[in-house]
């Protein structure tokens, strides 16, 4: 009997070790697993060096969650952003959406620096980005999930495909969600994930021209509350003071939560990137009134488009590498 039980608990092991063990896949899928056998400290490493740092300044956890959306917009989730300029690489870091706002390298360089002394090359740039960007999610107060894992990194970057398909905050509503749609993302992946807006700072040039000139005609934006505008124009002037920081969600800057769908429907949202959403689309407005009634509902969603996203075209099997420095290729 002792036997037969033994027999049946070996049998048992190779059904599901393809499962639970092996770190490769065959298919191209990712799953969070991945790590478990070659790098089993990967997550908990990750999750400690995020933690410090947003400790250390709140805002970090919006910039670790920016980066793995600029990052998966350009050629895919491949931490293609993080290589710097060398070898004919021209990088992503200069582009219109990333030049002077984009931030947090040393800490995704801390952790990969951490990682390489645990596990030597195993352990991808794109894995980073996409377990710092949830870390940084539930640390600010929004939802866990499990990520996906199993991408390589790129050995190329594509400056003219970050200026192209991220989106920026003056494009119109029907430009945005194209783009989204050019991911195999839909309605409500873009609305869901502008939410990632309900943490995090934008600049004084992303907005201006909706305090002053948003249609050419030197007039404010008729859809942004005015005494809000008035507020904003205060350090944010016709010109000059062009990197002066505002919240993108006044209300509660620092936590993840529906604030910032709740400022949508009262036409205080900061970039025009997030007022359309309550503008310009019978269904876009459904979603944020849903969001803002419904905070449990706003984190399922974002976690599901947060999976969806980080789907997007990963590189696996023999395609790319694993990087031992995130900034440059090996």
């Amino acid at each position: 009997m002792a036997w037969s039980v033994s027999f049946f608990i070996f049998i048992s092991l190779l059904v599901f070790a393809p499962i639970c063990f092996s770190t490769k896949t065959n298919d191209g899928n990712l799953y969070p697993q991945y790590y478990y056998r070659s790098c089993p400290k990967a997550q908990e490493i990750v999750k400690s060096i995020v933690a410090k740092a947003v400790a250390k300044e709140a805002r970090m956890a919006a910039s670790l969650l920016r980066l793995h959306f600029h990052d998966c917009f350009v050629k895919g989730c491949d931490a293609s952003l993080l290589l710097d300029s060398s070898r004919g690489i021209v990088t992503e870091k200069g582009s219109n959406p990333n030049r002077n706002s984009a931030r947090g390298f040393e800490v995704l360089d801390e952790i990969k620096s951490a990682l390489e002394k645990e596990c030597p090359q195993t352990v991808s740039c794109a894995d980073i980005l996409a377990l710092a960007a949830r870390d940084s999610t539930v640390l600010a107060g929004g939802p866990n999930w499990e990520v996906p894992l199993g991408r390589r990194d790129s050995r190329s970057a594509s400056l003219s495909g970050s200026n192209n398909n991220i989106p920026a905050p003056n494009n119109t509503f029907s430009t945005i969600l194209s783009k989204f749609k050019r991911q195999g993302l839909d309605l409500v992946d873009l609305v869901a994930l502008s939410g990632s807006h309900t943490i995090g700072n934008s600049r004084c040039t992303s907005f201006r021209q909706r305090l002053y000139n948003q249609s050419g005609n030197s007039q404010p934006d008729s859809t942004l509350d005015q005494s809000y505008a008035a507020q904003l124009r205060n350090r944010c002037p016709k010109s000059g003071g062009d990197q002066n920081l505002f919240f993108l969600d006044f209300v509660s800057p620092t936590k993840f939560d529906n604030s910032y769908f709740k400022n949508l429907l009262a036409s205080k949202g900061l970039l025009n990137s997030d007022q359309v959403l309550a503008t310009k689309s019978q269904a876009s407005l459904a979603l944020v009134k849903q969001y803002a009634e419904n905070n449990r509902l706003f984190f399922e969603h974002f976690a599901k488009s947060m999976v969806k996203m980080g789907n997007i075209s990963p590189l696996t099997g023999s395609r790319g590498e694993i990087r031992k420095n995130c900034r440059k290729m090996n």
